[in-house]
């Protein structure tokens, strides 16, 4: 990926990092800044695999890039190791914010699980406490430097434990303090979001909404089982919807011979593109963990583009700063320079992402109509 802060389209020049930008797939032990880890493991006694920021951050990242979403999630037993305190909490969640603002962030979901930040004395209401302190001095912080962002927490269950139902009236007793969704991540297969089906009954029946983590380390299955029993209003990833379509005329990558293709989607990509439910698709992520290896191992194979090209709802997140070492800027230089995208269409990936936001309609539109100025006056 580039580094660059800039990147041209065809016809124009743009500042990519100052475009507005609607983050929906970030994990809150995910983004911490290396020197921050190193700080709050000194405080706790926790040994890391290296010593200074530079060194701590390239740990993360080859060790995240590894092809393996197994190994890709054993990197964050560092992380909530130093998450265990209020004042950790506090910390990480203030700074995430102020470097969400920094990249041009002007809405985010926060998502984190609290169950796993206990382990100190902390009860999962004074761990979700903590993290909205921090978000709101972050947004404290972002304001002060001239940059305005609104946040919000998806509360997450680890679908591996039997705690979902718990977790589930946890998010809903939080919802008018932060919490605006609900999620469920970690390992996938062997662990179907059916397992955890009374706790999202019980949010339906709270009309508060979910997203799920699904086609990601799993195929369709684990797709469709996010539709029927966690009742996803969006797919956490989704990028294996991509293995329900087949390309007549050309290669996975748009090319054939009269460069003329005819996409045949499934049921269930059908469903999903023709409802409109957003992918929270995570270019680097998705690389990185093996997600997409069935369609190539490079940024240029990635199903993304064909998913945007048929109408696919697709919005671009970056799951893991830390791990990925991506920024929501960098993603989108990454799109624009391997799939030609121009300005439009990057307001057209950020305007999904704006639709897709747990937010109430009346929020959504004010955000729309400021994305959409932002938008035309870098167009000018």
């Amino acid at each position: 990926m580039t580094n660059s802060s800039q990147t041209s389209a065809p016809g124009t020049s743009f500042d990519i990092r100052s475009l507005p930008k609607v983050s929906l797939h970030d994990h809150l032990d995910g983004g911490l800044r290396p020197a921050t880890i190193l700080e709050l493991a000194a405080e706790v006694g926790h040994t890391l695999p290296a010593s200074d920021p530079e060194a701590l951050g390239r740990w993360f990242l080859d060790s995240a890039d590894s092809g393996s979403l197994v190994r890709y999630l054993e990197t964050f037993d560092h992380t909530i190791a130093v998450m265990q305190t209020r004042g950790a909490l506090v910390r990480v969640a203030r700074e995430f914010v102020e470097d969400l603002a920094a990249d041009g962030v002007v809405y985010g979901e926060v998502r984190w699980a609290p169950e796993q930040h206990t382990a100190q004395g902390l009860s999962l209401d004074e761990a979700v406490e903590a993290v909205q302190e921090g978000l709101s001095a972050g947004v404290a912080s972002a304001r002060a430097a001239g940059r305005a962002i609104q946040v919000g927490q998806l509360i997450t269950a680890m679908r591996h434990a039997d705690r979902g139902q718990e977790i589930a009236e946890l998010a809903v007793r939080h919802r008018d303090r932060g919490a605006v969704g609900f999620d469920i991540a970690g390992a996938e297969k062997g662990f179907p979001p059916s397992r955890l089906a009374d706790a999202f009954t019980y949010l339906a029946a709270h009309q508060f909404p979910a997203t799920v983590h699904a086609g990601e380390a799993d195929g369709l299955e684990s797709i469709v089982d996010a539709l029927v029993s966690g009742r996803a209003l969006r797919l956490g990833h989704g990028v294996r919807i991509a293995e329900d379509i087949s390309l007549e005329g050309a290669d996975a990558t748009g090319n054939g011979e009269d460069g003329v293709e005819t996409a045949i989607l499934g049921r269930v990509a059908a469903w999903v593109r023709d409802r409109g439910i957003a992918l929270e698709l995570c270019p680097s992520s998705n690389l990185q963990t093996g997600a997409v290896e069935s369609f190539g191992n490079d940024i240029g194979s990635h199903p993304i583009d064909m998913l945007y090209q048929l109408g696919f709802k697709v919005t671009v997140n970056t799951d893991n700063r830390l791990m990925s070492g991506v920024s929501l800027t960098g993603e989108f230089e990454l799109l624009a320079d391997t799939f030609g995208y121009d300005l439009s269409d990057l307001l057209e990936l950020t305007l999904n992402a704006v639709d897709a936001a747990f937010l109430p309609l009346e929020d959504r539109e004010a955000l729309t109509e400021y994305v959409v100025s932002e938008f035309e006056t870098a167009a000018s």
